[in-house]
């Protein structure tokens, strides 16, 4: 499906333009070691990754994607310092882009889209990630999980980067491989494209119904 008269094109970060799963799971066993507590094999971490670092470490301490109501504050607070410390210093040793997302960033932008980035991940961690996989030069605006009062599935940050960018919703596109991209976009009543290989808690995107779904990044220029 072709989508017209777009302008704008909002991409989420960890599993739509780069694989940080590695990363992310050894920062969560190394939270857990450190707490005496069981580690987790990547691909069960794989799979609560996407809602931001305090749910992802909520999830780790519960074991389980469905996060543990009693949990102290206390406790999970300790945990996510000590995982966003051990992050902050590992943040792309094992990260990289997936397949063709460089060459296919710089087609759309020599196209004349203007692109941002919307992610849940912390603000601090994106800009230095996009540096060492050198995605940094391509994004017009970048907001991180803690940029606004509310992330995705909120629509409120696609609605700041519209604003700030003059650029209607509905000249838009959400690009995302979760249902908090696809929420948020019907939510901003945004066209979205969605991708299949990404983390999505392993739930189908199409469950969502985005505008658009791909198996593939480079796949995108199909529709733009």
């Amino acid at each position: 499906m072709k989508l017209n008269n777009k302008k704008l094109l909002i991409f989420d970060l960890d599993g739509t333009l780069i694989d940080s799963s590695g990363d992310l799971a050894l920062a969560v066993n190394h939270t857990l070691k450190t707490l005496n507590l069981p580690t987790f094999t990547l691909d069960t971490i794989h799979h609560w990754v996407g809602n931001g670092a305090e749910t992802l470490v909520k999830r780790a301490l519960s074991g389980s994607a469905t996060i543990d109501t009693t949990l102290e504050e206390n406790y999970w607070r300790e945990a996510l310092k000590i995982f966003l410390d051990f992050y902050s210093k590992n943040l792309a040793i094992e990260t990289v882009t997936y397949p063709n997302v460089p060459s296919t960033l710089e087609t759309l932008k020599n196209r004349g889209y203007i692109l941002a980035i919307v992610t849940n991940k912390p603000y601090p961690f994106v800009e230095p990630i996009l540096k060492k996989i050198g995605l940094d030069d391509l994004f017009e605006i970048i907001l991180g999980g803690d940029s606004l009062e509310k992330k995705k599935p909120d629509p409120m940050p696609l609605f700041y980067v519209c604003k700030k960018l003059a650029i209607s919703p509905n000249e838009s596109v959400m690009i995302g491989d979760s249902k908090n991209d696809i929420l948020a976009s019907k939510s901003a009543n945004m066209n979205s494209i969605g991708v299949t290989y990404g983390y999505n808690y392993g739930e189908s995107i199409e469950r969502y119904e985005p505008t658009v779904v791909y198996d593939k990044f480079e796949d995108i220029l199909k529709s733009l």
